[in-house]
């Protein structure tokens, strides 16, 4: 799908928000490299930082071309606007705060993405209604602390990913799939850590 430029800049990765003012994140590849975008001071609302995903996106490929993707917990857009930067077929971003839904339409439009959905909604009740198998890539990034709501969460994404698909997972804690009941015949096939967080690519456990 066609995508639009956008002006580069070298400005810091992250301009930290003072007073409730909003502060940007940074695009680090693909069509859209450089670019800031501005994201909201909410609580509750962590950007996957600059380092985790450029790890994410060299595990998953720099290349996302004609790969659907799926943001399930979108906040501030982050990994969805970094696979649509680099050439995925469709994002679809899910964020149930309108606030940060509205945010993430003005980038949107500043980006000039066509190839971006956002739907503000309840991730959970969409998630249940998509047809399985249609995400190659899944982005999960729940509130961090509620266990319930993210095993709730990999319940309904396991089975909307692709054949060959891999869930991407952030959460405060590692990820015990064999602990989870909705993960069998999943596996983790790379992990790491950036301050309290921790970062998880799976796969299904016949992919090499």
């Amino acid at each position: 799908m066609p995508r639009s430029s956008a002006p580069r800049s070298p400005l810091p990765t992250h301009t930290l928000s003072r007073g409730g003012k909003p502060h940007t994140i940074r695009i680090i590849g693909g069509d859209w490299k450089r670019t800031l975008l501005p994201v909201l001071d909410l609580d509750g609302l962590r950007p996957t930082p600059d380092r985790v995903r450029e790890t994410l996106f060299n595990w998953l490929g720099q290349d996302m071309t004609g790969l659907n993707c799926l943001d399930l917990f979108a906040g501030s857009g982050a990994l969805g606007f970094e696979a649509a930067s680099r050439g995925a077929a469709r994002v679809l971003m899910i964020e149930k705060s309108a606030k940060a839904a509205a945010q993430i339409k003005a980038n949107q439009a500043k980006l000039g993405a066509r190839n971006i959905e956002i739907a503000e909604a309840d991730a959970l009740r969409l998630a249940a209604s998509l047809p399985p198998g249609s995400f190659d890539a899944i982005f999960i990034d729940p509130p961090f602390g509620d266990k319930a709501l993210l095993a709730r969460a990999l319940e309904l994404a396991a089975p909307l990913a692709s054949k060959d698909g891999a869930m991407y997972v952030e959460c405060g804690d590692p990820l015990e799939v064999s602990e989870i009941d909705a993960l069998k015949g999943w596996t983790v096939a790379r992990e790491g850590k950036a301050g309290a967080v921790r970062y998880h690519l799976l796969r299904r456990e016949n992919q090499e």
